[in-house]
């Protein structure tokens, strides 16, 4: 997978400086998604220090998780845990293709692909170098939705 500049929500220059995604549309597709599927959103977060995504715990049909947005780039992943640095990733195949039209739904294989060297297709700045370095993530999903400080 190609990590783009600025995706770990670090960087050095205003030239570094990475897009935002649109918060309030995620919001309201997450409330949308989950209402559609007999479902309701329990808490919605946007992007706070230290973290660098936007989560909404979603309850359907009995089951708990999190759906999560990059803050930078419109990447998606679910998860069953999202608890300060914790995070582990599952596979919602039916609420997947609702977001598809919108962004990048991340697979579990994807995001839990090992980062054994210095990823060779990526964009990444030398800020996030430097935090890759000292945080030592093990897979793509923990650069992409992280706690760093």
């Amino acid at each position: 997978m190609k990590l783009p500049n600025g995706v770990t929500g670090f960087y050095n220059s205003e030239a570094d400086k990475p897009p935002q995604t649109d918060g309030k549309q995620f919001k309201q597709l997450c409330f949308s998604v989950a209402t559609n599927n007999a479902g309701r959103i329990l808490e919605f977060n946007s992007p706070r220090y230290p973290a660098n995504f936007y989560s909404a715990h979603v309850e359907m049909r009995g089951n708990q998780f999190y759906v999560l947005l990059n803050e930078h780039y419109p990447f998606i992943a679910f998860a069953s845990i999202v608890d300060d640095g914790n995070l582990e990733f599952k596979d919602e195949p039916v609420l997947s293709q609702e977001f598809k039209p919108f962004y990048d739904v991340l697979t579990v294989n994807e995001l839990n692909e090992l980062i054994k060297h210095k990823p060779q297709k990526n964009e990444l700045n030398p800020a996030e170098w430097e935090q890759i370095f000292y945080w030592k993530p093990e897979t793509v999903g923990q650069i992409l939705f992280n706690y760093w400080d």
